[in-house]
């Protein structure tokens, strides 16, 4: 009298069931984290370790830019800051990260000689 009975519930049970079908349902999204890590992460560790190596090599007389877009000469290097001079006779304090670039290396000095 009715249809036949649904052919779906044991195709639909097969499918879903093995840890292979589960493997093939995570596999897209294993990639795209992969995908991700190589594309984003991985570029942003090395030029975070690049900006640390160039703060750990400041030195005085480097003509250095400032994340303001600011370009001084570095007359001081402490542990965390730098004394950069912006226009003759005029010294600022600025911390070392705010420092974005490093234009002209100075002549070679020491870094923390005598505090004027």
């Amino acid at each position: 009298m009715f249809a036949t009975p649904a052919y779906a519930q044991a195709a639909g049970g097969a499918a879903a069931g093995g840890p292979e079908a589960m493997l093939l349902q995570f596999l897209p999204l294993v990639a795209l984290v992969v995908l991700f890590y190589f594309l984003m992460i991985r570029p942003q560790q090395r030029r975070m370790k690049q900006h640390q190596a160039m703060l750990a090599a400041l030195k005085r007389n480097d003509v250095v830019v400032l994340s303001s877009g600011m370009i001084g000469k570095i007359v001081r290097v402490e542990d965390k800051e730098v004394g950069v001079e912006i226009a003759s006779g005029v010294t600022v304090k600025v911390v070392k990260t705010m420092i974005s670039d490093v234009r002209t290396r100075g002549e070679p000095a020491p870094a923390n000689d005598s505090k004027a």
